[in-house]
């Protein structure tokens, strides 16, 4: 992916994602936890953006935080990750985007494991797992 803007009206979002991430992704929405495909996958691979293909994350920085989402901590590269302040909800936290498409894609906390001490908190309808070929199945 390039870093131009992937750029959509409203009724094409509507049509490339499911319900379900179009209120996620562009509604800035959340899954409820431990139901999403990916919280708790042991996969080898990259993860992308569901709404334009952009990398965000790689499985070795993938860790069970617990938490019933994705946590990461670190993502592929910090340029592919846009950080914005939420204050809904009486909360202030940090969300986090898409730096290619602008979509929501969950929020970063400072309790997350060594070498980084952050926890990227992902909805897994935000992912799109690009598994590594090994010629054994992944999943366990």
């Amino acid at each position: 992916m390039t870093n131009e803007a992937t750029e959509r009206t409203d009724a094409e979002w509507r049509e490339a994602l499911t319900p379900e991430q179009y209120r996620v992704m562009r509604l800035n929405g959340t899954e409820r936890a431990f139901t999403g495909e990916y919280w708790n996958a042991k996969t080898v691979g990259d993860y992308h953006c569901a709404g334009c293909g952009q990398l965000l994350f790689s499985s070795d920085g993938k860790f069970e935080s617990g938490c019933g989402w994705p946590s990461f901590f670190e993502p592929a590269e910090d340029a592919l990750l846009q950080e914005k302040v939420d204050t809904a909800y009486g909360m202030v936290r940090t969300e986090i985007r898409c730096a290619q498409c602008d979509s929501h894609l969950g929020h970063v906390f400072e309790d997350g494991p060594p070498p980084t001490g952050l926890r990227y908190c992902i909805n897994s309808v935000c992912l799109k797992l690009r598994a590594e070929e090994t010629g054994t199945s992944a999943e366990e």
